[in-house]
């Protein structure tokens, strides 16, 4: 009997729920990987944006294997040092109070739904429990996390939903004004909708949320599990906006690519969730808070945001220029490329193919490069693109 291939393997055993690309990353360093021949790829998808520092940087690999050596694992029946540490060190970078720790974006924004509902419930009593997020957004694939998400095309089969959610046409005010009403506790949006294809809201928009919400004491909850911790050039993109949400969400590149979410709660929303309302098993896990604070540590470097937002400059400039490019959309590292005539998925299988990944996002090529990608890396990715679109 002929042994399997890893592709084989997993097709055989694992459930069917993703469209990989055919190909097996075999291991990595700094912003490129391998695969299972050797060949080398730059990585302009970090893991759908998650490790944020690249492979195996050695400050962060340094500081997981040296948790992994110390304790892998405890229970939050009690205290850990990393854990208070990384907790500390997000919030004073942030600019929050408290934090809850989870393991996903789905489970941050989870808990971001639960925190709100039962602001209202606490102050206003039964009745006011009501969700508004946007239109073609995106914010889990838990039951609750798509009911909240704005995007008929994930919602198929899996009927009935959790009540409690409605829709807001992204940066239509009047939408809002309209269904901004005494039953609603919290408007939940994404300051750049990156499934939705990397699309920025409009600044009317995002001044008209926070003013109209402050007014009724409606909470504004941000989801940045793509767009923080660097990923726009800022720690949080909702800085660009001016504005900071009463919550905040956090996940993908956190912990530079172990699994942790954060929840993120400002002084009003800070002892809302109290003893025994919330939980996770794994959340705040040692060994991924060990990689947490690696990564904040080395983001919160001097310079270091300043060299995202000139490397994100130095990438837009290049790929505007670029046949076949249509727009280029987003913020800092997160990056939307539409094109005049090309198909999003056969541009990223060709590139496959000549060793840089990439990622789609609907029609859109979607790029999220590791933080820490350099300009001599940039080059040779953009030339690969170029070479892909004029063919």
């Amino acid at each position: 009997m002929m042994k399997m291939t890893t592709q084989e393997q997993m097709n055989q055993s694992v459930m069917g729920t993703y469209g990989r690309f055919p190909v097996v990353i075999d291991h990595g360093a700094g912003e490129s990987c391998a695969d299972e021949t050797g060949k080398q790829y730059i990585d302009f998808g970090s893991g759908i944006g998650t490790t944020s520092l690249g492979y195996c940087n050695e400050a962060w690999t340094e500081a997981v294997c040296k948790q992994v050596k110390t304790m892998q694992h405890t229970s939050n029946l009690y205290y850990t040092k990393v854990q208070a540490d990384f907790a500390q060190k997000l919030c004073q970078t942030a600019g929050y109070e408290k934090v809850f720790f989870c393991n996903s974006g789905a489970e941050a924004n989870e808990c971001a739904i639960k925190l709100a509902r039962k602001y209202s419930f606490d102050k206003y009593g039964k009745g006011r429990h009501k969700i508004l997020t946007l239109v073609n957004s995106f914010h889990g694939r838990t039951l609750c996390t798509l009911s909240a998400t704005g995007q008929d095309v994930f919602h198929n089969y899996f009927f009935p939903f959790v009540e409690g959610f409605d829709y807001v046409t992204a940066n239509d005010i009047a939408d809002l004004e309209s269904k901004l009403d005494d039953t609603v506790c919290a408007v939940m949006l994404e300051y750049i909708q990156g499934e939705g294809g990397v699309n920025a809201l409009e600044q009317a928009f995002v001044d008209a949320v926070f003013e109209k919400c402050a007014a009724k004491d409606v909470l504004v909850i941000a989801d940045e599990v793509q767009t923080g911790v660097g990923r726009t050039g800022t720690f949080l993109a909702g800085e660009q906006f001016g504005h900071k949400a009463d919550v905040t969400t956090l996940a993908k590149g956190i912990a530079g690519g172990l699994p942790m979410g954060a929840c993120l709660a400002n002084e009003k929303c800070a002892g809302v969730l109290d003893k025994g309302s919330h939980g996770s098993t794994f959340g705040g896990n040692p060994v991924c808070c060990a990689g947490g604070l690696a990564v904040l540590n080395t983001i919160t470097a001097d310079g270091f945001l300043a060299e995202v937002q000139r490397k994100a400059k130095l990438l837009r400039e290049k790929l505007e220029k670029l046949d076949g490019v249509e727009s280029v959309s987003g913020l800092g590292l997160m990056i939307g490329i539409a094109l005049k005539d090309k198909k999003a998925i056969d541009v990223a299988n060709a590139a496959l193919e000549k060793g840089l990944l990439v990622l789609t996002a609907k029609t859109k090529v979607r790029l999220l490069p590791p933080l820490t990608i350099t300009d001599e890396e940039i080059e040779k990715g953009v030339a690969i693109l170029a070479d892909v679109l004029s063919k």
